[in-house]
């Protein structure tokens, strides 16, 4: 299972300076932050729409979120919601990093912003205005604005980044394979800085429809902020959220040489696929499994070191058992002495953004020395024998910890985040 790492310039090695969020539990860093460690729940009864029609009823949306406080009121009509939410969280990362984007550097700036929908709700909205006010009435916007890529093309616009503008759909991985793209782009010295990330906002009816039927979805309408529930014997499926998070990362020698604050190191990452079904995961955990320990070699570390596993944890039945699975398989013993935690107890499954706002707690938590919840978690399973880091915060230094995103067609992605090595 283990590969060869390339030798690499320490100079090029990519870095964390800056980070944006835009979540059900925060619009902005600092309130993610403390939502999430205090194990506050962003879940509720759907507002966006009226869902008191369908069986699933609750979800994990942003709240409070104005697009003219990121963007004028004119470019906001002109985007769907899942850019708003990136273009938000980005401006929010940059202005983090303090990095200033002009003619001296635009065309050495890169942005990847991945999703896993993109812009559904135009579809949904223009298929309406076809058939209920008639073909001339559908907005002429409607194709730019649904494309997944306008995201990314959104926010190289808005910060006049001229360098490649990348969007990659790999369903709920997306987010983490944001990281690894980045990385590589750095690393290959094709540009110094990356605008990285993932953004979704997916909530509407026909989804909720579709999942629903799936037997995806947890039914806990009534009692939301319980419904999400990573590895607890008594989990019944996953609440659909949104979101978007956005890291700033560069290369060292890029951030030192502007005095910038480095958060964290990204060593290495890793990709692989399940090739076994459309939405199951592979019982076995072999891909996952693969996919973090070719991570960690990457990274030119040993599994012993990992301290913290950002667990994918949706809280579906199939899924947790199998992520505990694939990381018994990965780690040996080691993995008895590992922490593991799921924020979508908290800000539900947000697809495309789950890997880049996993992300983010694993970047503040090498920076905090605070590793945030899982929680819900009240009655064991014995299929999910790790320690989940159960509905309270630890206090607990972490120089290395590991990401997770698994997706709709075995679709395995594994970023790893150390502590910077100076």
């Amino acid at each position: 299972m283990g590969r060869s790492r390339l030798r690499r310039d320490p100079a090029r090695r990519a870095v964390v300076t800056g980070l944006g969020a835009v979540t059900p539990i925060g619009n902005d860093v600092a309130t993610f932050w403390s939502s999430l460690t205090a194990g506050t729940s962003g879940i509720a009864t759907i507002t966006l729409f009226d869902p008191s029609d369908l069986e699933v009823r609750i979800a994990a949306e942003v709240k409070a979120f104005e697009p003219r406080d990121w963007m004028d009121f004119k470019q906001a009509r002109r985007m769907s919601r899942f850019a708003q939410l990136a273009v938000a969280a980005a401006r929010q990362a940059i202005d983090d990093s303090g990095l200033e984007i002009g003619d001296h550097n635009r065309d050495d700036v890169a942005v990847v912003v991945n999703t896993g929908g993109g812009g559904v709700q135009e579809v949904a909205a223009g298929e309406d205005t076809l058939t209920s006010r008639g073909a001339d009435r559908v907005s002429p916007f409607m194709v730019p604005m649904m494309s997944p890529s306008m995201a990314a093309a959104q926010i190289s616009i808005q910060n006049g980044i001229r360098g490649p503008v990348i969007t990659s759909v790999a369903a709920c991985a997306s987010g983490v394979q944001a990281f690894l793209e980045a990385q590589r782009l750095i690393e290959r010295g094709d540009v110094d800085v990356v605008i990285a990330g993932g953004t979704e906002s997916a909530i509407i009816p026909v989804s909720f429809a579709a999942l629903a039927n799936m037997g995806a979805l947890s039914k806990r309408n009534d009692d939301p902020t319980a419904a999400s529930r990573p590895f607890d014997a008594d989990r019944d499926g996953f609440v659909f959220g949104e979101g978007a998070g956005v890291l700033v990362m560069e290369a060292a020698e890029h951030a030192d040489a502007r005095g910038a604050a480095i958060l964290a190191d990204v060593p290495g990452g890793a990709l692989t696929g399940d090739a076994f079904h459309i939405s199951a995961p592979d019982p076995s955990g072999y891909g996952a499994t693969l996919a973090m320990r070719r991570a960690v070699g990457d990274a030119g570390l040993e599994m012993e070191q990992v301290q913290y596993v950002v667990a994918h944890g949706t809280s579906t039945p199939l899924n947790d058992a199998t992520e505990t699975r694939a990381i018994r398989a990965a780690f040996g013993e080691h993995a008895d002495r590992l922490a593991v935690s799921s924020n979508k107890s908290m800000v539900g499954h947000t697809l495309g953004a789950a890997g880049a706002i996993s992300a983010l707690a694993a970047v503040l938590a090498i920076r905090d020395g605070l590793i945030p919840p899982t929680i819900n978690y009240s009655r064991p399973d014995p299929a999910c024998d790790l320690d989940y880091v159960p509905n309270e915060a630890r206090r607990q230094r972490v120089d290395v910890a590991i990401t997770n995103g698994f997706g709709f067609g075995g679709q395995n992605a594994v970023t790893v985040f150390s502590r910077h090595a100076g």
